[in-house]
């Protein structure tokens, strides 16, 4: 896996990804984009759409902060095997996600973003597997 990317542009790919996710997130969370697209097509209320978008804006606001510090792009020191378990929970969160959305009931979810959580969850991987501190 070290060999097919280096670890540099695996931090930078997932980092705008995440952005990316973020702001749509967002946007399902102000209306902009109808949230019955995401979670699998399975929503069926405004209020259970917030409640779940809102878990989804937390949960990638962490995990942009977790590879940021991993990239050294934030200067925080956090025990590395805290910041190795939570890449480890990346790489399984984003597999389960592609096996969600195959099974979505939404089409454009299944087509758009089974593809998208696959590379995200190998990126997340490729971040788990590098073995130094601070890699560069």
């Amino acid at each position: 896996m070290k060999k097919l990317i280096s670890f540099r542009l695996a931090a930078i790919i997932l980092l705008g990804s995440l952005s990316l996710f973020l702001l749509f997130h967002i946007l399902v969370m102000l209306g902009v984009i109808p949230f019955e697209i995401v979670w699998g097509g399975r929503l069926t209320s405004r209020s259970q759409m917030l409640r779940s978008e809102t878990v989804s804006v937390l949960v990638n606001i962490v995990m942009i902060a977790v590879v940021a510090i991993k990239a050294k792009v934030i200067n925080v020191e956090l025990p590395y095997v805290f910041i190795k378990v939570i890449l480890w929970m990346m790489f399984l969160l984003f597999l389960l996600n592609t096996i969600g959305n195959i099974f979505s009931l939404n089409k454009f979810e299944q087509m758009v973003f089974t593809p998208v959580t696959l590379v995200l969850s190998l990126l997340s991987l490729r971040l788990a597997l590098e073995k130094n501190q601070n890699p560069n």
